[in-house]
């Protein structure tokens, strides 16, 4: 891990685009709002979960599209954390920025404000994700992406905890590839 935003190009790892300039974070920072209504409620007369992960979806897609200039798609999705129910009225914010890029894919954060829609009130966080976008070209084959250059502290901060993240995501692909590999050598595969 480093304190440092990403180095020159002497530093580069192999594999990633040398030719793509970077961009900071704020060129693909957005928010998408959306006031919430009754057709959008579960059974106990919340906004559902879904609807929620669907906006997250949209606006990290959008971000994604913004840092890579060009289309991307969804690889995964983490932590997705729903920190207390949205009602129907709310005015729901979410605020998405590219927290961390690889070669090809590009870690997107996400937090999720809700404020009454006839009060003067701050808004306050009711949820927040991580998902990781892969660009992709006309073909649907992965594309190299800028690196994405941290401006502030705390977008800093936002890319070393990206980089556990990432960390953590790989190890536990590997440990559940190595149990699967093993089931399957002892005949217990799927």
């Amino acid at each position: 891990m480093t304190d440092q935003p990403p180095a020159p190009d002497s530093d580069i790892p192999d594999g990633i685009a040398r030719d793509l300039p970077g961009k900071p974070t704020s060129a693909s920072r957005t928010t998408l709002s959306h006031i919430m209504t009754a057709n959008e409620t579960n059974l106990l007369g919340t906004v559902h979960g879904g609807v929620i992960m669907k906006l997250v979806d949209d606006a990290a897609g959008a971000v994604a599209g913004r840092h890579s200039g060009g289309p991307a798609v969804t690889a995964s999705m983490d932590e997705m954390a729903f920190l207390s129910p949205v009602r129907v009225g709310d005015l729901v914010h979410v605020h998405a920025q590219c927290n961390w890029t690889g070669r090809t894919s590009m870690e997107i954060g996400v937090r999720v404000m809700a404020e009454r829609w006839n009060e003067s009130t701050p808004a306050q966080q009711v949820g927040s994700a991580y998902l990781v976008f892969a660009a992709v070209d006309a073909d649907g084959k992965p594309r190299a992406v800028p690196q994405v250059i941290p401006e502030t502290e705390r977008d800093k901060r936002r890319y070393q905890e990206a980089q556990i993240r990432r960390t953590h995501r790989l190890a536990r692909r590997r440990a559940i590839m190595e149990l699967r590999e093993q089931s399957t050598a002892e005949g217990l595969g799927d």
